[in-house]
């Protein structure tokens, strides 16, 4: 997990990241994981990001992270500054 403090608290980021999954067609869904779940799938050939609804902002925003990572180029899309940041400590 990221420790380090952002100017866009972690909620954001995590908005700003679900948007990203979004525009690459990429379906969000939100389930009750136990706050150790969550995460990018893939089922009958669709990537699927789950969000773990009892999981906090931060945790969420990790995950969602990390399947950006994987499947998106982020070279090639505007990603916000504070945004790549948190990918970048991430990765």
């Amino acid at each position: 997990m990221v420790k380090r403090k952002f100017k866009m608290n972690e909620k954001r980021i995590l908005d700003e990241l679900i948007e990203v999954l979004q525009s690459q067609g990429i379906e969000i869904r939100s389930d009750f994981f136990g706050g150790t779940g969550g995460g990018l799938c893939v089922v009958k050939d669709k990537k699927i990001f789950f969000i773990d609804t009892d999981a906090t902002a931060a945790e969420n925003a990790a995950k969602c992270a990390q399947a950006v990572l994987e499947s998106v180029d982020i070279d090639t899309i505007y990603i916000k500054p504070d945004v790549r940041e948190f990918l970048e400590k991430v990765n």
